[in-house]
């Protein structure tokens, strides 16, 4: 708290000018003889003396009066706290100390108030989802927010917009809308570090604030809407294309054996062969295509049962022995796994998961392997329990987002030619293939993958991929084991 001095800075000028004209009616009388040297000089600082104890009081008052001011002005906080000094004055000065005071807690009380105001617009400015600029009739940016130094890079205050944004269309629409007065919006794309794509909106403000500030321009990012829009693109066209090879033989077959081949009972018997296997094909993949639609449409919402892995696994196998045993291959569970450690399936815990889901999980992986592996080898599937290991890092994990609770893990391993790796990051993509032509011979629909990977989605669990060329391939799938009973 500051205090007022003992002796009031403005008491010397103050008591020369009220003395001034007592003492130079004196040094009149005085020069005039009408009164002597002594009794004026005597008379004068007696006449001083009293004015400087009347002043004394009221200056040191408004000494302190004009201390608290400073402190009022300068931004102190809670400057309306400290009151000035208290000198026992009464009159015009209490009136005043009464008055200042009161103004200053009022000022005071504003003060914060707009402060308040200025951060929580401050922290809505900074939390908004979208980049936002702040830009002034210069088009340099004067402010950003959190998610447009995110987006854009740090340091972008004080910067023309042109060296942070160098997107022609961009800078038009900021200079017309600056000439203007009315808003604009426009789409560009950014390549760089990764493409993507935002729509801009340039707001001009019906008068500019206080930091200069005449326009908003806020980045929308559209990169989420246009990549989703290409791959509905991407997947009708596969789609189509998928369906258009069997339709087109179809058809032609048809009308062979409705022309030129209708007597004749050798084409007549291979080509309803070759039909019947392309309505299959077509089958297979307009079941692929509603199962996945169906999966992709509960996606977001996890399953709540129990699904014994082990039975699930059992019962794959033994729908598939017969197409296994076509290619003179077997079907090993209780494998051990990668790493050597040995567990059998019945042995594994309950997961969380919906049994049919998960039957078709693996159902497909199998079908894989068989596709794919060798004739005359074996498909190895092991499981093992996975605990989460707390003291280990999250870039060693396999599998980081199902650390955070016990999981089961199944391998399906083949003997195949394996995959090549540059291939393995978009295995699960809609209708990819490594070998289109021999995929389709094998009967392939491109979709198996996709499907295990949605529903995988669905279960919180994951699937990892490692394969050598010329050894195989082991397709793990990771899910979360049910808690026990009591919540152990």
């Amino acid at each position: 708290m500051s205090t007022s001095p003992l002796l009031p800075p403005r008491l010397p000028k103050s008591l020369a000018i009220a003395a001034a004209p007592t003492a130079v009616a004196l040094a009149a009388l005085a020069a005039g003889g009408w009164l002597a040297p002594w009794p004026a000089l005597v008379t004068g600082a007696l006449a001083i003396a009293a004015l400087a104890t009347v002043l004394f009081l009221p200056l040191r008052r408004l000494e302190g009066i004009v201390a608290y001011l400073d402190r009022l002005t300068g931004g102190v906080n809670e400057a309306a706290a400290v009151p000035p000094p208290a000198g026992g004055a009464t009159g015009v000065t209490a009136d005043l100390h009464r008055a200042v005071t009161d103004a200053g807690r009022l000022w005071s009380a504003r003060r914060r108030e707009l402060e308040a105001v200025v951060a929580a617009n401050e922290a809505v400015i900074a939390s908004l989802p979208d980049p936002l600029l702040m830009l002034d009739r210069d088009r340099r940016i004067l402010r950003t927010n959190q998610a447009a130094e995110g987006a854009l890079g740090a340091g972008l205050a004080g910067r023309d917009l042109m060296s942070a944004l160098r997107i022609p269309v961009l800078i038009d629409a900021v200079d017309a809308a600056l000439t203007s007065g009315s808003g604009r919006t426009v789409e560009f794309t950014l390549p760089v570090p990764v493409e993507r794509s935002f729509s801009a909106r340039v707001e001009p403000l019906p008068r500019p604030i206080a930091d200069g500030t005449v326009a908003l321009l806020s980045l929308h990012d559209l990169t989420q809407m246009k990549r989703t829009d290409r791959m509905r693109a991407d997947f009708v066209a596969n789609a189509s294309h998928e369906l258009r090879t069997p339709l087109s033989t179809l058809v032609g077959f048809i009308e062979t054996l409705r022309g030129a081949a209708r007597d004749d009972a050798d084409a007549r018997e291979r080509f309803l062969g070759i039909m019947h296997e392309q309505s299959l094909r077509m089958s297979r993949l307009v079941a692929d295509l509603l199962s996945l639609s169906r999966i992709e449409l509960n996606e977001h919402t996890p399953p709540t049962g129990r699904a014994v892995v082990g039975d699930v696994i059992r019962a794959v196998a033994d729908g598939l022995q017969f197409k296994a045993a076509q290619k003179q291959m077997t079907i090993e569970l209780n494998a051990p796994a990668p790493d050597g450690r040995a567990t059998t399936l019945t042995a594994l815990p309950p997961v969380v998961g919906d049994t049919d889901e998960l039957t078709q999980v693996f159902q497909n992986l199998v079908d894989n392997a068989i596709k794919y592996g060798r004739t005359g080898s074996a498909i190895r599937i092991a499981g093992w329990p996975v605990d989460p290991p707390p003291q280990r890092p999250v870039a060693e994990q396999r599998s980081p987002r199902l650390f955070d609770r016990p999981a089961v893990a199944i391998a399906v391993m083949d003997s195949g030619e394996g995959i090549a790796r540059e291939h393995l990051p978009r295995l699960t993509e809609r209708f990819y293939r490594v070998d289109t032509a021999r995929s389709r011979e094998l009967g392939g629909t491109g979709l198996g993958l996709a499907i295990v990977k949605h529903i995988l989605n669905r279960h919180r669990g994951a699937l990892e991929v490692e394969s050598v060329q010329g050894q195989g391939s082991v397709f793990t799938v990771y899910l979360p084991a049910a808690r026990r009973a009591g919540g152990g």
